[in-house]
């Protein structure tokens, strides 16, 4: 199992099995961002196209999706606070 030094959680963690988006950024992504780290970005993603009631088929919402996407990895203060965990799902 490939693990990556993931951006976002500060830690190493099991990687992606495929760049998850098309392109640099997704290749970035696949690099640099942990399977965890995805799954939290998903959920940020879903209320992202609610909110802004965006259908993700549509270029506009794919070019805003990315934008976010970018930020929420890579932007300034994009890493969680030291000692953050998650809450469980269940």
């Amino acid at each position: 199992m490939r693990t990556v030094h993931c951006v976002k959680l500060g830690r190493e963690l099991p990687a992606l099995e495929e760049a998850p988006w098309p392109g640099p950024l997704g290749q970035r992504i696949y690099d640099s961002v942990s399977q965890e780290a995805w799954d939290m970005w998903e959920e940020r993603m879903k209320m992202i196209l609610n909110e802004y009631r965006l259908m993700p088929w549509q270029k506009e919402a794919q070019d805003l999706v990315a934008k976010h996407m970018e930020e929420y990895f890579f932007g300034e203060g994009a890493s969680l606070p030291p000692g953050y965990t998650p809450s469980s799902t269940t």
